[in-house]
């Protein structure tokens, strides 16, 4: 996954048309680019969201800022791509966080059925929501994320940046603090 270690930096920086969780003067700006349907990005996420709770509670809540940006890898994830225009269209509606974390938790059901039965529990209008999704509203949003992550060296998901520093270590919530924190000094 690490293979191409020739760009280690995010070219493409943090902005306001991100999605984030936290303020861009953050002392960490944390860039995944993922996948919906991944399993490793579902388990990156877990490990962000843990690292974040642990971090909010002991640093406050402006010492980071995660920001996800879409990758989705249609030639091995059938459903991905669709998921992520499920999440923009939840956005509009200003569900996109509470969609993105159902998609990450129901990734082995990401069917049409399923994505309408997600922005159905989540509220939202429906006939707005399919409309966007059958008229494929959001491709170029989706495509500037993955334009962005290639301009970036980016070849498969997941891949975090910290501080536009491509984190290349281990997957593991030991290392990846460690790393977050370093990088905050």
């Amino acid at each position: 996954m690490n293979d191409d270690r020739s760009h280690s930096s995010l070219l493409v920086p943090p902005s306001t048309q991100d999605w984030m969780q936290g303020v861009l003067s953050a002392k960490v700006v944390l860039v995944m680019y993922g996948d919906y349907q991944c399993s490793r990005s579902a388990d990156v996420y877990k490990l962000i969201k843990a690292i974040e709770r642990e971090l909010s509670a002991s640093l406050g809540e402006d010492y980071l800022c995660f920001i996800f940006r879409h990758f989705p890898q249609t030639q091995i994830y059938p459903h991905a791509q669709r998921a992520a225009q499920a999440a923009e269209a939840a956005a509009v509606q200003g569900q996109f966080w509470l969609m993105h974390d159902t998609l990450f938790a129901h990734q082995q059901q990401l069917e049409n059925g399923y994505l309408v039965e997600y922005a159905n529990d989540l509220g939202l209008d429906i006939p707005q929501f399919l409309k966007e999704l059958s008229k494929q509203v959001h491709v170029d949003r989706i495509n500037e994320d993955i334009e962005s992550g290639l301009h970036s060296g980016i070849t498969a998901a997941p891949v975090l940046f910290i501080n536009n520093i491509r984190y290349t270590g281990r997957w593991r919530i030991t290392e990846l603090m460690a790393a977050i924190v370093a990088a905050s000094h």
